[in-house]
């Protein structure tokens, strides 16, 4: 097996503008390039993502995760087999803290990605291929949730809700999924123009539009609009759903929505009134990041009817996931690699939410590279969902266009609505 013979960080730019890191490593053929992402609405579990502090761009620098990949990691590395597994297992000894603050999760995490794609490149197989193979699961194409109207932390207007989302599980592949999302985000681009004025169509950090709405039920209102407009079945053939990300609105054990104060079994009536009225599919963290009664309360009652995720209430961590498990927390597990920090974690995480019947779905962070990194990591892993964000903005696209590419140069199933059934 090849031999790590070196290994490169730098700090470059994210798509909000802040620094994070990129890592290039190489077996003395082949070089490998890998990205970190960088979340806005973060869990307080998540591992630690090491930032300079100090005057340089206000405080969030990333030098010092940097030299701790160029020095500390690459002493500890170099020399050994392109093993992603081996490689984590090194990084973590090395670590030695529960939360990855030693050497910061993103120092950690920009190795594990890069050593996975050099690891897979130098077996011959493509990313997703690689995964398919260390995971032991079938490839499939998954359903993308796009997030096409902003609110919360991530747009800075009175909407609390964070995402609110398309799912268009009902077409027949990703593709044809894919256009349909992109025809939907046009038509409701033009509707929200019209409606509120041109400061509408800005966006959000995940590309979503940002108009200064008062209610959920108003942005569900015209995303539902904007379904049928574009020539598909709401409910039917493109489905909404939420993110709600409650951690940011709790507050003293009251949830601040819509202009209420709210109770947990208050809130779970509102969600209750929101599914009915506009079908939604899935709802994510519907209640606080150390909510699990609440959640399991929630699920027991409406689990049959829609997804219920957990972002924060897990944070990829798996441990977490297993407690969910043991309550019936949720039915589903968000995804994404910077809160645990290294890949083969991640590929736990994945496994523990599969064996325990609940569905996984990958995703992006609002600060992102145009690293295509997750989309592999999707299709290999037979997820069968993937949430990176709205139809636009660089750094989503190239996550779409990846999968545009697996999907046209492999004969690949679309998950469609087998991918919100039950777990078997």
């Amino acid at each position: 097996m090849a031999e790590i013979k070196s290994v490169r960080a730098l700090q470059i730019l994210d798509s909000r503008g802040n620094p994070t890191v990129q890592v290039t490593i190489s077996d003395g053929t082949i070089n490998a390039t890998a990205s970190v992402p960088s979340g806005a609405s973060t869990g307080s579990h998540e591992a630690l993502e090491l930032r300079d502090g100090g005057s340089a761009f206000g405080g969030k620098g990333v030098t010092k995760a940097v030299m701790n990949v160029n020095q500390r990691i690459y002493e500890a590395v170099k020399g050994m087999s392109v093993s992603v597994r081996d490689v984590d297992s090194k990084m973590l000894s090395l670590d030695g803290t529960p939360n990855k603050s030693s050497l910061g999760a993103n120092a950690i995490l920009g190795v594990s990605m890069a050593v996975a794609r050099l690891e897979a490149a130098s077996m011959g197989l493509e990313l997703f291929e690689f995964f398919s193979k260390i995971s032991g699961k079938k490839p499939s194409m998954p359903v993308p949730l796009l997030n096409i109207i902003n609110g919360g932390v991530h747009a800075g207007g009175e909407l609390k809700i964070q995402e609110f989302l398309i799912v268009p599980a009902g077409m027949k592949s990703f593709s044809e999924a894919l256009r349909a999302a992109a025809e939907i985000y046009q038509v409701l681009k033009a509707r929200l123009k019209e409606r509120y004025g041109v400061s509408a169509v800005n966006l959000g950090d995940e590309g979503g539009f940002a108009p200064q709405m008062r209610s959920s039920s108003e942005a569900l209102e015209e995303i539902g609009k904007a379904v049928e407009q574009a020539g598909y079945g709401f409910g039917k053939e493109v489905f909404a759903a939420i993110d709600a990300a409650s951690t940011e609105f709790f507050k003293d054990g009251l949830y601040s929505i819509d202009g209420r104060k709210m109770r947990a079994e208050e809130l779970s009536d509102y969600y209750a009134s929101l599914l009915e009225k506009y079908k939604l599919i899935s709802i994510e963290d519907p209640f606080y990041e150390d909510g699990f009664e609440e959640f399991a309360a929630f699920t027991k009652k409406y689990g049959k009817r829609v997804q219920i995720i957990g972002d924060d209430l897990y944070v990829t961590n798996r441990k977490r996931i297993e407690r969910g498990i043991e309550i019936g927390a949720t039915n589903a597990v968000l995804i994404k690699l910077n809160q645990i920090g290294t890949v083969s974690e991640t590929l736990e995480s994945i496994d523990t939410a599969r064996r325990g019947k609940l569905r996984n779905i990958i995703s992006h962070r609002s600060g992102e590279t145009i690293d295509s990194f997750i989309a592999d990591l999707a299709v290999g892993t037979g997820a069968g969902q993937i949430k990176t964000g709205a139809p636009a903005r660089g750094e989503r696209v190239a996550k779409y266009n990846r999968l545009l590419e697996i999907e046209s140069m492999h004969s690949l199933n679309y998950k469609g609505m087998s991918a919100f059934s039950e777990i078997e």
